[in-house]
C-alpha cells in the first residue's frame, strides 16, 4: 500500500523495567501503520527498586537523558510532539517515587505519560499480537515477559476473555533468586517451584476455556527464539513474527545455556549481551511454561506492548488522523478540528466561506488585500458561526471567545484575533469605541477586520434561506456604486432582501452604495 503524501507519524515509548524502548510508525491509508525506526537503552530501571520500592537517581537521571535523545529523534522524523506517547509498566508502577517520575518526565521532556496498571498492559498486548499474529477463530495463549512483570492472556481475534500480571519479570526473579553465576541447583530449583505456584491457578483457568496455540512476544522470548533459531539454522530469520520454535528445540538450548557463565552468555550470536544474567529466569520460566500448558510449540509476535500503544492510540483518535490525511495543512486542519468539536454546518460554512471568498476577490482593486488576509478570512468565515455551540443568542460574541480559546494551531496571536474579531462583527453592530480588544487591534488589522466583517456579512446574507442558492458573484465597481450580480439556482427574492438589511456596514467600509442583480441562473 503506497505511503501518503503527507505522512502522518506517531511514536510510542514503553517504559520498561529493562529497557526504554520507542517506536516510530507512518499511518497508512487504511488506518494501519508502517514501522519506520526504532530506538532502544537498557536503562534497567528497575535495578534494586524491585526490593526498594524507590527508583535510583542515576537509573532517573540516565532515563531522562534517553528520553530526550527518543524526543528528538521522534521530532526529526516528522513526529510532532503531541503524537508521541509513553507508558511505564512494572518498575516504575510499583516504585514510590514512580509516579513523580512521570511527572517529572512531562515537564521536562514534555511528552504525554502515563503509569498503566498490569490489565491494562494484558489488553495493549493482546491488540498488539492478534493485529501481528493470524489467530482467527482460535483461542490462543499469549505471554509477554518483561523485567518486572508477566503477562498472560487467553484470547482469539476478536475478544479476550483472560488476563493477569503477575509479578515475575526476568529482572525481579534474577534480583530475588540467583546469586551465582552460573546459578546454583538449589536456585534454579527454587525459582522453577516459585514459578509453578505463580502461574499454576491462572493454567488450570486458560484449560477450562481452552487454546490452540501459544504465542510469546518482547525481548526474553525474541532472544530465546533467535538463539534457537540460529542453533538450527545457522541463522537467524530476517523477521521473527509468526515463526514458532519446538519444545525439543527449547529443551537444547536451554541445557546448553543453564552451565554457562555470564562472560560465555554474552558472546552468544541472537542473545543481547546485555540480557545474558537475566535470560537464565527467562528460560526457566519458559520451561515452566511449556510444561504447565503442555505445548508443543510458540510462535512469537513482532508486535507487543509499543504496538499496542499505537493501536489503542488510532481507535481513540481515528477521526482525528482521517482528516490530517485529507487536509495536511495544521492551519485549516485546526481550523476543522475546531469546528467539528462544536458541531458547525458544515456544508453551510464551506458554502458562504465561498462567497465570502468571491467577493474578497472580486473587490481586491478596493481593498488591495493580499492571499494572506484572503486566507484568515476563509478560516473566519468558517468559523463564523460555531457559537450557536454556547447559545443562538449572541452567537457572535460566542464565536470570538471560541476562536480565542479554541487552542487553533499554526497562527499567530495576532492572526487568531484578527479572525475571533471577524467573526464576532459578522452581525449586530460594527466595532464600536468602547470595543476594548477592538481598539487594541494595530491600525493595519482593524481595517482588515472592518473589510472581512463587512464582507462576511453580505455572504451571510446570500445564504439567508439556508439552502445555497447563490452559486456564484461578480462585481461591477464604479466610484460611487458596487454592483454584486449573482448566479443563482432559483427565485432568489429572500437572499437580496437579506443583503439590504445588512449591507449598512459594507457601504460605510467600502463608502460605495451597494445593489444586487441577478445575472444568470444556473443550469
Amino acid at each position: 500500500m503506497p505511503l501518503l503524501q503527507n505522512p502522518m507519524r506517531l511514536a510510542a515509548i514503553d517504559l520498561g523495567t529493562n529497557s526504554f524502548h520507542m517506536i516510530i510508525v507512518e499511518l497508512l491509508p487504511d488506518m494501519s501503520f508502517l514501522t519506520i525506526d526504532r530506538a532502544k537503552e537498557m536503562i534497567r530501571i528497575g535495578d534494586g527498586s524491585l526490593t526498594t520500592k524507590l527508583l535510583s537517581e542515576e537509573a532517573m537521571s540516565q532515563g531522562l537523558q534517553t528520553l530526550t535523545r527518543f524526543r528528538k529523534l521522534a521530532e526529526q522524523r516528522g513526529v510532532e510532539t503531541h503524537h508521541i506517547i509513553a507508558f511505564a509498566t512494572s518498575a516504575i508502577r510499583e516504585a514510590k517515587n514512580g509516579g513523580a517520575y512521570m511527572e517529572t518526565v512531562g515537564q521536562k521532556i514534555g511528552i504525554r505519560t502515563s503509569i498503566i496498571s498490569g490489565n491494562e498492559e494484558a489488553r495493549l498486548i493482546y491488540l498488539a499480537v492478534r493485529q501481528a499474529i493470524s489467530i482467527g477463530k482460535r483461542k490462543a495463549l499469549m505471554i509477554d515477559v518483561g523485567g518486572g512483570s508477566v503477562e498472560l492472556m487467553i484470547g482469539d481475534s476478536e475478544k479476550l476473555y483472560l488476563e493477569e500480571s503477575r509479578k515475575l519479570g526476568v529482572a525481579r526473579m534474577y534480583e530475588r533468586f540467583i546469586k551465582h553465576d552460573p546459578p546454583t541447583e538449589k536456585e534454579r530449583a527454587e525459582l522453577e517451584q516459585f514459578f509453578i505456584e505463580q502461574i499454576t491457578p491462572f493454567a488450570e483457568r486458560a484449560k477450562s476455556l481452552g487454546y490452540d496455540m501459544a504465542i510469546a512476544c518482547s525481548g526474553t522470548a525474541e532472544n530465546i527464539a533467535s538463539m534457537i533459531f540460529i542453533q538450527e539454522n545457522g541463522q537467524a530469520f530476517e523477521s521473527l513474527n509468526g515463526n514458532a520454535f519446538s519444545r525439543k528445540s527449547f529443551q537444547k538450548l536451554y541445557e546448553r545455556l543453564l552451565p554457562m557463565k555470564s562472560s560465555e552468555r554474552k558472546s552468544l550470536e541472537g542473545l543481547d549481551p546485555k540480557r545474558a544474567d537475566l535470560i537464565i529466569p527467562g528460560l526457566i520460566l519458559f520451561d515452566v511454561v511449556f510444561r504447565l500448558f503442555n505445548l508443543k510449540e510458540i510462535t512469537i509476535s513482532g508486535y507487543a506492548l509499543r504496538e499496542g500503544m499505537i493501536i489503542d492510540y488510532l481507535s481513540k483518535h481515528v477521526e482525528e488522523f482521517r482528516l490530517i490525511n485529507a487536509i495536511p495543512d495544521v492551519r485549516r486542519r485546526s481550523v476543522i478540528e475546531l469546528a467539528r468539536r462544536c458541531y458547525w454546518d458544515e456544508a453551510r460554512s464551506v458554502h458562504i466561506a465561498n462567497l465570502a471568498l468571491q467577493i474578497f476577490d472580486e473587490l481586491q482593486p478596493l481593498h488591495g488585500l493580499s492571499s494572506h488576509e484572503r486566507e484568515l478570512l476563509d478560516y473566519a468565515t468558517l468559523l463564523h458561526n460555531i457559537g450557536y455551540f454556547i447559545s443562538p443568542s449572541g452567537h457572535h460574541k460566542h464565536s470570538q471567545y471560541i476562536i480565542l480559546n479554541g487552542d487553533l494551531r499554526g497562527f499567530s496571536n495576532d492572526e487568531i484575533q484578527v479572525m475571533a474579531h471577524i467573526a464576532r462583527y459578522h452581525r449586530k453592530s460594527p466595532p464600536k469605541p468602547e470595543h476594548e480588544t477592538f481598539q487594541m487591534l494595530s491600525s493595519k488589522h482593524k481595517q482588515f477586520v472592518k473589510y472581512g466583517a463587512a464582507i462576511l456579512r453580505i455572504a451571510n446574507a446570500l445564504d439567508r434561506t439556508h439552502r445555497q442558492n447563490v452559486r456564484g458573484v461578480k462585481a461591477k465597481i464604479s466610484a460611487k456604486k458596487i454592483e454584486l450580480r449573482l448566479t443563482i439556482m432559483s427565485d432568489a427574492e429572500i437572499e437580496m432582501w437579506a443583503v439590504s438589511r445588512v449591507k449598512e456596514m459594507f457601504e460605510d467600509v467600502f463608502e460605495r452604495t451597494l445593489n444586487v442583480s441577478v445575472e444568470s441562473v444556473a443550469d
